[in-house]
């Protein structure tokens, strides 16, 4: 369990007390429970014998200091020097354990497709994210059965009806299936699984992959946070926040989940917020045109429930009939409201509070890895040290959304936002395997002569000159 940092106020509204507590978060509570089984109370250690060495180069990693170059430069140099000085020790030990010790050759990757993949498409965006990794499936010169999310029904039945029209039927399939249809699915053997998602169903994914050692790519999403600095245009901020945020009523697995300043920063930020969605969605934004609605019912009250966390200060309206929830603004929030444990993927925009910049990192830093992490700031300084001191699966500096749209970028995430990367050239990359593979002729048998057995110290030396890798000190 990992402690967060509660606040209290007082009646001003000022910082009073800042004490870490634990609240572990409802997702994360059965995990808990699992380490509390595992935890000696005697010893007041882990029963793993390697916890605390996990523990401990975590800890290391967390400092950073495994990121400057010359550091991993220092640790490459070492490395070469244990092979340099203590090769007569490993040579000894390769013939203790084994007994034994490429000119002229064409030596290549090809990129070969894995045979028959599994693309799982979901509901949020659902052509694009449904036939974009087909486009590298197809491409790579895989087969592929093609998922869509049954969320999306009509886009669903589109693609089950139509696409099959366009694409050779004996290579190209459309499956529309359930929950229970696709576990069903999922106990084939497939080379190859795409799954795009939320990461419980991601794990249930991973898990059947593993029954046949399937490799996969998971998508998955998370709590995205934005960082807004004290030096910025607020305006600018803002709009791009609000389009980020509000695209698609927030059902977008890198919008900005929650703002995270200074009270100070909030108080500059509001009115701009405010401006934004009023000029984006007009002064009542259930009439405008481009604000999207819940994708059904289910997700409108589990939506609409956040809306009990914090203080609405912008928005809060909606309507049951139509899936409606107006852009919100909520303030006030507490890291174990709901809203700010789970993913909202709906219009709330909720505004986390600390103390400074170092503060706000380290709430990052202590929550799962996300999908995207965001950053405002007119300071580059500033907006480079939230690049620095946090991980993610994608990083972008005074905007959001975009560094999803350039084809240049990789795509995906990191940790429990999901691994594996697209977009783009990466797309073809995701769908072939890398096959290293080396030609050779059949003649110049003399210089193959060293390499057979028996040895001597004559033919060491050859063979060592022919492979020696030559290195300089970067």
């Amino acid at each position: 369990m990992r402690s967060k940092k509660q606040f209290s106020r007082n009646k001003q509204g000022e910082e009073e007390t800042s004490t870490y507590q634990l609240h572990p978060e409802p997702a994360r509570q059965k995990e808990a429970e699992v380490e509390a089984e595992e935890y000696n109370c005697n010893n007041g250690k882990s029963t793993n014998p390697y916890a605390d060495l996990v523990h401990g180069l975590r800890a290391t990693w967390m400092t950073g200091k495994t990121r400057p170059k010359e550091y991993r430069v220092h640790q490459l140099e070492g490395l070469c020097h244990f092979l340099e000085e203590r090769h007569a020790d490993i040579q000894r030990a390769m013939c203790a354990d084994l007994h034994k010790v490429t000119l002229l050759d064409c030596a290549f990757v090809r990129r070969d497709p894995y045979g028959v993949v599994l693309i799982i498409g979901a509901y949020n965006f659902p052509i694009q994210l449904t036939l974009l990794p087909l486009v590298g499936a197809i491409a790579a010169g895989n087969c592929v059965i093609l998922k869509p999310s049954e969320v999306s029904s009509y886009t669903e039945k589109l693609l089950a009806e139509a696409l099959p029209c366009y694409l050779d039927p004996q290579t190209f399939a459309v499956v529309t299936a359930g929950p229970e249809e696709t576990g069903k699915l999922l106990e084939n053997k497939f080379d190859y699984i795409f799954y795009t998602g939320n990461n419980r169903v991601g794990k249930i994914v991973m898990t059947a992959a593993a029954k046949h050692l399937t490799p996969l790519t998971l998508e998955l999403g998370g709590k995205c946070p934005c960082y807004v600095d004290k030096s910025c245009n607020f305006q600018n901020a803002a709009n791009r926040i609000v389009w980020g945020k509000f695209i698609n009523a927030g059902q977008t697995c890198i919008a900005p989940d929650y703002v995270i300043c200074t009270t100070k920063t909030q108080e500059q930020l509001l009115p701009c917020l405010h401006q934004a969605i009023c000029e984006f969605f007009g002064k009542d934004p259930k009439k405008s045109p481009d604000l999207a609605r819940m994708v059904n019912d289910r997700h409108f009250q589990r939506v609409r429930a956040l809306l009990e966390c914090g203080r609405v200060v912008i928005g809060g309206e909606t309507d049951e009939c139509e899936r409606y929830i107006a852009p919100t603004v909520l303030v006030d929030v507490k890291e174990w409201d709901p809203v700010m444990q789970e993913e909202i993927f709906g219009p709330i925009l909720p505004i986390f509070i600390v103390r400074d910049m170092e503060e706000a990192i380290n709430y990052i830093n202590y929550g799962e890895r996300p999908l995207a992490v965001y950053a405002f700031s007119s300071d580059s300084k500033v907006v480079n040290q939230v690049l620095d001191c946090t991980s993610s699966g994608t990083f972008c500096g005074n905007d959001t959304l975009m560094q999803a749209i350039s084809v240049s970028l990789p795509f995906g995430g990191i940790g429990l936002s999901g691994f594996g990367k697209y977009h783009g050239k990466f797309t073809f990359d995701t769908f072939t395997h890398p096959r290293g593979c080396l030609l050779r002729c059949m003649g110049l048998e003399m210089m193959n002569k060293m390499r057979y057995p028996p040895y001597n110290n004559t033919k060491l030396r050859a063979m060592v000159g022919a492979l020696e890798v030559r290195r300089s000190i970067l």
